[in-house]
Parts: C-alpha cells; sequence; structure tokens
C-alpha cells in the first residue's frame, strides 16, 4: 500500500489483514500506509501472518455519534484497582521469564496538570501511568518494543486496549506495563489472543482500527490485579480533554500530553499534541473528567502523517459489543 510521506520518520504499519491471509505465523507490527506503528522488518522475518481467528463480530455502526461538546475540565483520576503485592522483582524478564512476585503500582496521585498541548515524559511514580506499557516480540528490552497498549478494566482483569493495525497475531507478544529504560517493574504478560470488529477484520476500515488482547496470568495473577486498569468509555462527547500517552520507538520511557480533542470525521478524533512519533500507535486517550478510555491511537491514516496530530477511531455501540463478548469468553 506504499507509505504516507511521514512514514519514513514515525510509526509504520501493518497492511490491512486481508493481505495476510496466505503467509507464515509470524507476529508482526509491520509496515503500511500512515505512521503511529513501528516496523520490525528489520529485526522479524519478512513473512507476515493472517489476523487471529479469534475475531468478534460486531453490529455495523448505524449512525453518527453526537456533536462535539465543550472540552471537560481537567480532574485527578486513577485506575480501578491495584492490590499490593510483597516483592519487586529485581531485573527486567524476558517474554517467557516471571517474576517470582510482582511488584504492585504505585498509590502516588493521578498526573499532575500540564500546560496544554506540551508533550513530556509520563511520570514514573503514578497509579495511571503503570496501566500503559509497551507491546514486545522479541525480549523485553530496549528497542524491542513496536507499539503501545494499555489495561482496560474488565471482570476477567486479562484485557488489554490497543490498535488493530499493531498485531495481526498473539504469537510471541508480550505486554509489559510501565516499562521503563529497558526494566519491566511490574512484571510481563504474555498476549493470547487479539480481537479486533468485523469492519477492521474484513475491510481494514479505519473506523475500527481498535483491538482487545487477552493476556495469560503471570505467576498467578491478571496484569489487573497487578497495575489496574482504566474503564472503557463509549458515546463520550468529542470534545473532551485527554491524557494522551505513548511509547516512542526510540525511547525507552512513556510520554504524555493533555489537550482537548476534536471531530475529525463522523467516527473520527483528532487531537493536537507535538512528538507522537513512530510507537505510539495504541496508546490511550484517558479522559480527564471521567477516568475512560475513549481512544486508541489509529483510525484515520492509522494515526495521521504528522507526528504533531494524531487520531483515535471513536468509541461507540461497536467497541462496546466487542468489549462485551471477549469479557464474556474469556476465561
Amino acid at each position: 500500500m506504499g507509505e504516507h510521506r511521514r512514514a519514513r520518520s514515525r510509526r509504520h504499519r501493518l497492511l490491512a489483514p486481508s493481505l495476510f491471509t496466505a503467509l507464515s505465523a509470524v507476529v508482526v507490527a509491520g509496515v503500511v500506509a500512515g505512521t503511529h506503528g513501528f516496523s520490525l522488518a528489520d529485526a522479524t522475518a519478512a513473512g507476515k501472518v493472517a489476523r487471529s481467528t479469534r475475531t468478534v463480530a460486531t453490529a455495523p455502526s448505524s449512525s453518527a455519534p453526537a456533536g462535539t461538546a465543550e472540552p471537560a475540565p481537567v480532574a485527578d483520576t486513577t485506575p480501578s484497582g491495584s492490590p499490593t503485592p510483597t516483592q519487586t522483582p529485581t531485573a527486567a524478564p524476558t517474554p517467557t521469564d516471571t517474576p517470582t512476585t510482582a511488584a504492585a503500582a504505585p498509590a502516588a496521585p493521578a498526573v499532575r496538570d500540564v500546560v496544554l498541548g506540551t508533550t513530556a515524559p509520563a511520570p514514573a511514580d503514578n497509579r495511571e501511568t503503570s496501566t500503559v506499557g509497551a507491546l514486545f516480540s522479541g525480549p523485553v528490552g530496549p528497542g524491542n518494543h513496536f507499539c503501545t497498549a494499555s489495561v482496560l478494566h474488565s471482570a476477567t482483569g486479562n484485557l488489554l486496549l490497543t490498535a488493530a493495525h499493531c498485531l495481526s497475531s498473539a504469537n510471541g507478544v508480550t505486554f509489559a506495563p510501565g516499562y521503563r529504560d529497558g526494566s519491566a517493574p511490574y512484571g510481563t504478560w504474555q498476549v493470547t489472543a487479539v480481537h479486533t470488529a468485523a469492519g477492521w477484520t474484513q475491510n481494514g476500515d479505519v473506523d475500527e482500527d481498535f483491538a482487545i488482547l487477552e493476556t495469560a496470568p503471570n505467576n498467578g495473577r491478571n496484569v489487573e490485579d497487578v497495575v489496574g486498569g482504566n474503564k472503557l468509555g463509549t458515546d463520550e462527547p468529542f470534545g473532551a480533554t485527554v491524557r494522551l500517552y505513548g511509547y516512542p520507538a526510540a525511547s525507552e520511557e512513556p510520554i504524555l500530553c493533555t489537550n482537548s480533542t476534536g471531530q475529525q470525521s463522523s467516527y473520527q478524533r483528532v487531537i493536537q499534541c507535538p512528538s507522537y512519533p513512530s510507537g505510539t500507535s495504541g496508546g490511550p486517550w484517558i479522559n480527564t473528567a471521567t477516568g475512560d478510555v475513549v481512544g486508541a491511537i489509529g483510525g484515520y491514516q492509522q494515526g495521521g502523517d504528522s507526528d504533531d496530530t494524531s487520531y483515535s477511531a471513536y468509541f461507540d455501540h461497536t467497541i462496546a459489543t466487542l468489549y462485551t463478548q471477549v469479557e464474556g469468553s474469556a476465561p
């Protein structure tokens, strides 16, 4: 499909799912048109795999969401639940390692207010930040992460949210929440299934560029038991104020920007936040007023062909149906 003009300087994309049905089973977050997703072409085999067979069909979108509302006021929020374990692992595990005991998310207050529309490193001592992590297709360490994901609150405690274009298979993919400077302070969780909506699975519909991932327990504990999770927010106004997180491919710590969002089209949010380059695809948009996650970097141009403008598919009944079905089928 070729590349948008900014793809050379930031994120590459996976090709549409239908282009991979005949190729071998290797995990990718590969190159396609657009930006936010990071190419692993230099680190993985050229072969690409078909999407997970565990995709979930959803009802088609029938009407546009409500129009833009005034930006919501900034308020302190924290993710749901975070039990405290007894130890912190002394070293960052590889995807096949499990620490004997995972560390708890810090009990620090929510992210401090910042100047709207500025980008800076995300704080390390924050419970919300600990729910955001990097996806790896090899050993957990510098240079191996390719997209961003976040823990999605659920009854099962094992779900993640990311962009659908980030990966087509769960094989070999690992999630490291709170990853920073080569260390996975809370442990790592293996991704076991990738769920997408029917529009993305069948047609690569950018209005359904979101995925819900299942993970296996680490040492008997689900990821949400350790770091907490963010509630899914649907049908929320386009004019919300959000905290936007992401892991640049060339960086070993997450970045954060707070700004108000707008409406790019009937089913697309847009935000102006500078310097969101390759690797930030899948990063959550967390509403400062509600604490709900209302987007994931992706959608139009698979996240945007400018480092300073990012997009997300609008979260409505389509992702709500997908979430309900995944939560109901998860072990």
